[in-house]
């Protein structure tokens, strides 16, 4: 309702409600394959309804190459396996509100820890230079340098969230972000397991 003066001009207009701001969500993967990406893609049309409520603002499915300041959630797939991951993931946590390890190679390492048993040249040294035929050598330009064990990503950073799976459901990967979006932590056992 408006309030007219005596000329019959609005003296005062009603305030518009605020436009509810889109959550700030990124994705990213350090030392994983993807497949936790992956089945976030399965999503398929749910993901319209999602970007309905969040903007994903950095990630695989974004072109933007430097982590954005002031991310609501970021999901993090992978282990954390190189001085560029560890580099990654402390500027990610500086940044983010809410942190999900995302995946089993995050809250476990998985896969990229099966090379913990092995010292890091001799990984290197049968991947580059015993299993290759042509141009064999160990790259050193532009390659981050190997930590000497692939680690999760809670011994690094403060993890808010731990998604299990191999990869984490679909209908778990929903389920957790929409308790997000409703501002619940969700409790994601039954959903999801080590694995799955």
């Amino acid at each position: 309702m408006t309030k007219k003066n005596d000329t019959g001009n609005s003296a005062a207009k009603e305030k518009a409600p605020a436009a509810k701001q889109k959550v700030r969500v990124a994705t990213t993967w350090l030392d994983g394959c993807s497949g936790c990406h992956m089945s976030f893609l399965d999503m398929d049309e749910r993901i319209a309804d999602l970007l309905n409520a969040v903007d994903i603002v950095y990630g695989p499915l974004v072109d933007i190459k430097t982590f954005p300041e002031k991310v609501d959630v970021t999901l993090v797939e992978g282990a954390v396996s190189s001085d560029e991951d560890e580099k990654n993931i402390r500027l990610i946590r500086e940044r983010t509100g809410i942190l999900i390890s995302f995946g089993d190679c995050a809250v476990t390492a998985n896969v990229p820890g099966m090379r913990n048993q092995f010292k890091v040249a001799d990984v290197l040294n049968r991947g580059y230079i015993e299993n290759v035929t042509v141009g064999n050598g160990i790259p050193t330009d532009g390659v981050p340098k190997l930590l000497k064990h692939a680690r999760p990503v809670h011994e690094f950073v403060k993890v808010d969230l731990f998604l299990p799976g191999c990869p984490p459901p679909t209908e778990a990967i929903l389920f957790a972000v929409g308790e997000l979006l409703e501002g619940r932590i969700p409790e994601v056992t039954g959903k999801t397991r080590f694995g799955a």
